[in-house]
């Protein structure tokens, strides 16, 4: 049976400081961050050490993952606020080694640090004064961008990874507006890579339309569906189920080998 533990989470208010979009996305951070307690709180123990749906990596991986995290976040927070350059972790081995550490816990131990640094997250959140939200911060992967950016940054690892522990949780289970949002971001970065097949989606119901890759020399793909699995398909948390394709107006009879490769998210 799973170990008994509570996963209700306290967590802070929002600070009243921050702008309103950040507020809103502390709040769906901390809900988001309740689902995955949920789910966590009723795995089988001996779950934990079985494969993810991230190729080389348990759900123990996945889960010490998104505790150090949140705790690379309370970094960059903590720089944002106090003025000082604190990198988002030590480098990247220490990034591995904080992971790889942590991926053999047991099941309480995985939750209560899963609990404790979010708490932590959520309070260096509330410190924040209102102009500090605008301080530009330096990603691991090297670019910069404003601190007001970190909450949503935080729940796209809660909402990915909450799918990739395979336990339940599916891309059906995202909010509309968070797939909607990713629709639009990852539409937005494949459009811009060059190794991108050009690829024309059509959001079904809703009469709009996006593109990834180049303009097109011939014929293009187009891919349509509910923006949940187009939005499952770009993260690479699908392989195209609820997705119809077309090449040149004839529909193809398996959506899985039609597909084309996707960039690395990055």
């Amino acid at each position: 049976m799973p170990e008994a533990t509570d996963p209700a989470t306290p967590a802070p208010a929002a600070p009243d400081a921050a702008p309103a979009l950040v507020r809103d996305d502390l709040a769906e951070v901390a809900e988001a961050t309740e689902r995955l307690l949920r789910t966590v709180a009723g795995l089988e123990p001996a779950a934990l050490a079985e494969p993810s749906l991230l190729p080389g990596w348990t759900r123990g991986h996945v889960l010490a993952h998104l505790a150090r995290h949140a705790d690379s976040l309370v970094n960059l927070l903590t720089g944002a606020r106090t003025g000082q350059d604190i990198p988002q972790y030590a480098g990247e081995d220490a990034r591995d080694r904080g992971i790889q550490d942590g991926a053999g816990r047991p099941l309480g131990e995985q939750l209560a640090d899963l609990r404790a640094s979010h708490e932590r997250f959520a309070e260096a959140a509330a410190a924040m004064p209102a102009d500090a939200w605008s301080t530009l911060l330096r990603h691991r992967h090297g670019y910069t961008f404003p601190a007001s950016e970190i909450p949503g940054k935080r729940l796209v690892e809660l909402e990915y990874h909450h799918v990739d522990l395979d336990s339940g949780y599916t891309p059906a289970h995202w909010s509309a507006a968070f797939a909607d949002h990713e629709l639009e971001r990852l539409a937005a970065k494949f459009r811009a890579a060059p190794e991108a097949e050009p690829v024309r989606l059509l959001v079904e119901a809703a009469e709009r339309e996006l593109r990834i890759g180049p303009p097109a020399d011939r014929p293009e793909l187009t891919v349509e569906g509910p923006v949940r699995a187009l939005a499952a398909w770009l993260s690479g948390r699908s392989d195209g189920d609820g997705l119809q394709v077309h090449r040149d107006g004839v529909q193809l009879t398996d959506p899985r080998t039609a597909l084309p490769k996707l960039p690395p998210m990055g």
